[in-house]
């Protein structure tokens, strides 16, 4: 017996403008019936889980128990550039001057997730 992650759910205060958002991150698209002031959204994954976006009341105030980890097409820093250029914001920068290491982001409600190096910037120096 098992179980299949079918959504990754993210808790906010406006569950369209943070899947906007999220859709801008991965590249991936909205659920086509999802509007402004919607209860809940979806951003459809090309394999895998969705991820959903369900609206709560209050702020977040503690750090995420989950997170993401994001590995770009392009580098990872040209990436960190796009993503605090759509509204996410510089939590922690873990990168080391051999080019190793990640970069902690925060997406416009303060959920952290990580950009890491692309996997050709992982082949070039393993």
């Amino acid at each position: 017996m098992s179980s299949l992650v079918h959504s990754i759910t993210f808790h906010c205060r406006d569950p369209y403008a943070l899947a906007t958002f999220w859709s801008q991150v991965t590249g991936r698209p909205m659920a086509d019936e999802d509007l402004p002031g919607d209860p809940e959204t979806h951003v459809w994954l090309p394999a895998g889980p969705s991820l959903l976006f369900t609206r709560v009341p209050g702020e977040k105030v503690v750090r995420n128990r989950v997170h993401l980890d994001v590995q770009p097409d392009s580098t990872r820093d040209e990436e960190v550039r796009r993503l605090l250029g759509i509204g996410a914001t510089l939590v922690d920068d873990q990168r080391r001057p051999d080019g190793t290491g990640w970069v902690v982001l925060g997406d416009p409600e303060g959920n952290e997730f990580c950009v890491e190096r692309s996997a050709a910037e992982r082949a070039a120096t393993s």
